[in-house]
């Protein structure tokens, strides 16, 4: 499919632009709205499998491998400042289909790009090492990239995580093919036009479009994929690593997170307050590293919850195209899922002290919800939500705030507030979580590596770390 201006809603197959040839379309609705945006081609087992043989052929020229490395990493550049010149473009169809506010779709984009910019500057840095055997030989190293990568994107933040894994992959030298996500997969279609008008070799990154269970299974179980990238929900990346072990392919998985957030006694409370509204209800919770736990000493318990109120009737509710921060959620079923955990965690016991229902309006959206007098048997503790939900719990001790912190199968990331430096090191080494932020949700950037422990996900993504994940050494020794 063809917009009037030029646009492509189509897939993207070694270097042209192909309709899908799944019986089943995709019908995209407006979160806000909750009516009709838009209807796109989903792909078959067929597509996939063209999107393999491209990504084989174009990576069996190696043609990235051998390019000079600062000639690739002036293509990653490019490709960097054609997502830029498409933002205009980009920001409508992001708040349309993934109900983002016009602020973080912008955030968005200028990650994606930044991402490609980062990985650029990295491609010319990558080498192997001599190995000293002794007279009469030479031994050395070689980085070698994988070769074909297949990648699922997420709906909550497509074409940011999207570019978190292209582009290392592209800088390695691997040819990619990714899976939008049928919820939200128009905006990556810019992706691929940025990489088309950037000179990116034909082959080497192809956009399928189609359902999980049927495009996401073929690319999965393809022969042709030599390395496999998803982020996602837990029983998925379970049956993918599975495939995966059947193979004997390696596989990074991004799986779900419970983070909590443990405050104490000496934390400054206004900071609190803001920072842990913003990692819980920040895209209507639609995060996996939100903040959805926060274990709060009994001392300043009740004046947390007090300022994490007020912190909420400081924002506004409404559709992204106006800038609200509180936006809706993905779709109707996400939102009745998480109003089902805030309705059966009051039936529990929980105290509702803020939302805890829909809101009344046109659209998926869901109130800011905090729950106070949170056990940690309760399913809402437990299980990821994956909405404006926050859980809080009390406590007394460092020790009893660490045991409820790391009292679930989650370990995405965690959480510490305080002014106390020797508490904070003490309480991050302890936490078993990938990523630790102190006294600021969030804290960190595209340079820093992002991965759970426990079953929140294998590998790691961001940052140097994940340029292992395209590449494996090879040693070469030689008998003078």
């Amino acid at each position: 499919m063809t917009k009037s201006d030029g646009t492509r809603w189509e897939n993207y197959i070694g270097g042209s632009w192909q309709k899908p040839t799944g019986s089943k379309d995709i019908v995209i609705l407006n979160p806000a709205t909750g009516k009709h945006y838009q209807t796109v081609g989903s792909s078959s087992a067929a597509d996939v499998n063209a999107a393999v043989e491209a990504a084989r052929a174009a990576f069996k020229t190696r043609a990235l491998y051998e390019m000079a490395p600062h000639a690739r990493m002036q293509l990653l550049f490019r490709i960097a400042n054609e997502i830029r010149a498409l933002a205009d473009e980009i920001v409508p169809v992001l708040v349309s289909e993934n109900g983002k506010s016009v602020g973080f779709a912008k955030d968005e984009i200028e990650c994606a790009a930044q991402y490609f910019e980062y990985y650029g500057g990295i491609a010319d840095k990558v080498f192997g090492k001599s190995i000293p055997l002794g007279g009469g030989y030479v031994d050395y190293t070689q980085m070698v990239p994988y070769g074909v990568s297949g990648q699922i994107v997420p709906w909550n933040f497509p074409l940011e995580i999207a570019a978190r894994s292209i582009a290392p992959a592209l800088a390695c030298g691997c040819a990619v093919i990714t899976k939008s996500p049928e919820l939200s997969p128009m905006n990556m279609c810019f992706l691929a036009t940025a990489c088309e008008r950037a000179g990116v070799p034909a082959g080497y990154f192809n956009l399928i479009a189609g359902y999980g269970n049927e495009a996401g299974e073929a690319l999965v179980n393809h022969p042709g994929v030599d390395q496999l990238v998803f982020t996602g929900s837990v029983e998925t990346g379970r049956r993918i690593l599975v495939n995966a072990a059947q193979r004997i392919v390696p596989a990074v998985v991004e799986l779900g997170g419970k983070s909590a957030g443990i405050v104490y006694k000496d934390a400054d409370t206004s900071a609190v307050a803001s920072s842990a509204a913003i990692g819980i209800f920040a895209h209507a919770g639609q995060v996996c590293s939100a903040g959805s736990r926060l274990i709060v000493h009994e001392s300043v318990h009740d004046e947390v919850v007090e300022k994490m109120q007020a912190w909420i009737k400081t924002k506004t509710m409404g559709i992204g195209a106006e800038d609200h921060f509180f936006t809706p959620m993905i779709s109707e079923a996400q939102r009745d899922k998480v109003e089902r955990f805030a309705l059966t965690a009051a039936q529990a016991g929980a105290t509702v002290a803020t939302g805890g229902r829909r809101a009344d309006r046109e659209g998926w959206f869901m109130q800011p919800t905090i729950l106070t007098d949170i056990t940690p048997d309760m399913e809402v503790h437990q299980r990821e939500v994956f909405g404006p939900v926050l859980s809080v719990t009390r406590f007394s001790e460092p020790e009893e705030a660490l045991e409820i912190a790391n009292g679930t199968e989650y370990g995405l990331a965690a959480g510490v507030y305080t002014k106390d430096l020797n508490l904070a090191h003490w309480t991050a080494d302890r936490l078993e979580a990938g990523t630790v932020f102190v006294n600021q949700w969030f804290v960190g950037g595209n340079e820093t590596p992002f991965g759970g422990f426990k079953k929140s996900g294998i590998g790691r993504e961001k940052g140097v770390e994940a340029m292992a994940n395209y590449q494996q050494v090879r040693n070469i020794g030689i008998k003078l």
